[in-house]
């Protein structure tokens, strides 16, 4: 089933990682048949968006306004 369309407009954000991670996030998207994301970078969007999540609900975060 596909997902929903993002309501949230989007952002672009430059990421620098190490060869180890990137070829972690190749491997997720290569053999993850798609629920982590069709390509590394998506995969880490998808990542990055979960554990926000998580910080967010333990109370770690407080989320920032969405102006």
């Amino acid at each position: 089933m596909a997902r929903n369309a993002n309501d949230l407009p989007t952002k672009q954000l430059r990421l620098s990682t190490n060869p180890y991670l990137v070829k972690c996030l190749e491997s997720l998207a290569r053999n993850g048949h798609g629920l982590y994301g069709k390509n590394p970078t998506e995969t880490a969007e998808r990542l990055l968006a979960e554990k926000l999540r998580e910080l967010i609900k333990s109370g770690e975060l407080i989320p920032p306004n969405q102006d």
